[in-house]
């Protein structure tokens, strides 16, 4: 199971330089890859903009957008632009990790009806290949610059319904679970890869999980004051996603072999907190568990 880190770029109040700083620490710490969750109304980084921060500074560490709200992106031409952009910047490190949303408040903001949005993002991924790849209804119409695949980077989707279950196992490479923890993301994984198979995809799909976690003086106090405040209109799912929390090494250890007997593929520790501190602590506890 592979081992990844989140930038802080959701902790409120993040510096823009600890952004690179991070960046080059988890890198030199040796995790896998390096993600961003998305919000519209929240005092975080737009995602794409962070990730280009990000790949201005390593040069072997993974990038995933983990995940990227596509619907509130309503310029699709644009989006595709962005993506494959931050697809050169890096030498082709980029994963997109996309999911519909689910919070009225970015949508209402953002102009974008909340209705609907499972079906916009199927055809955003439709249109995203079309641009890159292009066709002869439109020529002159693509967009540049050219991602690393003909196709774009590979494509991870998000959701715990049935239906983004389906979505997933038809039209992406694998599956990313929230913060709810090992017992939820083992059943999503499983309903995943049974629809996988029934769709006749071949090969095994990519199963990922996000999990939050703080380390050290107050950890407990700053993962619940954050994941409370980040998850505040999404109900239970905050308590859940708080008492799922690493917040000590045993927590860690606790998490990544309760994921890895879940046959994750791909586990990502997401900070609380912005402090630097926070990488190498994780490192240190981690050290030697990515396994290829």
């Amino acid at each position: 199971m592979d081992i990844s880190i989140g930038l802080p770029a959701s902790v409120p109040g993040t510096p823009g330089t600890t952004i690179p700083a991070w960046a080059r620490a988890a890198e030199q710490a040796g995790f896998a890859t390096l993600t961003t969750i998305d919000r519209i109304v929240y005092d975080s980084y737009e995602p794409l903009t962070t990730l280009a921060a990000a790949a201005a500074v390593t040069e072997r560490i993974g990038l995933m957008t983990a995940i990227l709200i596509s619907p509130l992106h309503a310029n699709t031409a644009l989006l595709t632009k962005q993506v494959a952009t931050v697809d050169r910047l890096s030498g082709h490190r980029l994963t997109l990790g996309l999911a519909v949303g689910a919070r009225p408040d970015d949508f209402e903001v953002s102009g974008v009806p909340l209705a609907g949005r499972g079906a916009r993002l199927e055809a955003q991924l439709v249109e995203m290949d079309r641009l890159w790849r292009g066709d002869g209804e439109h020529p002159g119409l693509g967009t540049g610059p050219a991602p690393g695949a003909p196709d774009g980077p590979p494509v991870i989707l998000g959701g715990h319904t049935p239906a983004a279950l389906d979505r997933a196992a038809r039209i992406a490479q694998g599956w990313i679970a929230g913060g709810a923890g090992p017992e939820a993301f083992g059943h999503g994984a499983r309903a995943f890869t049974e629809r996988w198979r029934q769709h006749g995809r071949p090969g095994e799909p990519r199963r990922l999980s996000l999990a939050y976690y703080a380390l050290g003086a107050d950890a407990e106090r700053i993962a619940e004051r954050y994941i409370r405040d980040y998850y505040a209109s999404a109900g239970p799912f905050a308590e859940m996603a708080f008492r799922q929390a690493a917040v000590s090494e045993a927590g860690v250890r606790g998490l990544i072999s309760r994921f890895e007997s879940a046959e994750c593929d791909e586990l990502i520790f997401v900070p609380c907190s912005a402090e630097l501190d926070q990488v190498t602590r994780l490192a240190e506890i981690t050290a030697g568990a990515n396994v290829a």
